[in-house]
């Protein structure tokens, strides 16, 4: 039973991040987790993401992208121009973000980084 019942939550992952997988790159790594993903892969669906988005502290417009929504699970090691592949993820995490600005966009997505390309 035990094994049925890991394999059938295995496949099941799968297919929903094979289905609802995304790519992306981090484009600015600000202070305080303000970061900002532009989205190479994928459509989670026009009104979650910002069209054109300019970062009024450098003067650069972005396109495509949206604000991390889950700072608590987002992996320290990646880096602005780093891509990688993702989940939504609208489970509630807590975690101590510090609460300096620094722009972006209007619009979040919470998100699961994956280890690896989707299926």
């Amino acid at each position: 039973i035990l094994i049925f019942a890991f394999s059938h939550t295995t496949c099941t992952s799968q297919k929903a991040a094979s289905g609802n997988c995304f790519k992306g790159r981090l484009e600015v790594k600000g202070i305080c987790s303000n970061y900002t993903i532009k989205l190479l892969e994928g459509n989670p669906g026009a009104d979650k993401i910002v069209a054109d988005w300019k970062d009024e502290t450098t003067g650069k417009t972005y396109t495509n992208v949206f604000a991390l929504g889950s700072p608590c699970s987002f992996p320290a090691n990646l880096n602005v121009g780093d891509e990688f592949y993702f989940v939504l993820d609208d489970s509630k995490q807590q975690c101590a973000v510090c609460m300096a600005y620094y722009p972006k966009p209007e619009k979040a997505l919470s998100i699961k980084v994956l280890d690896k390309p989707c299926n």
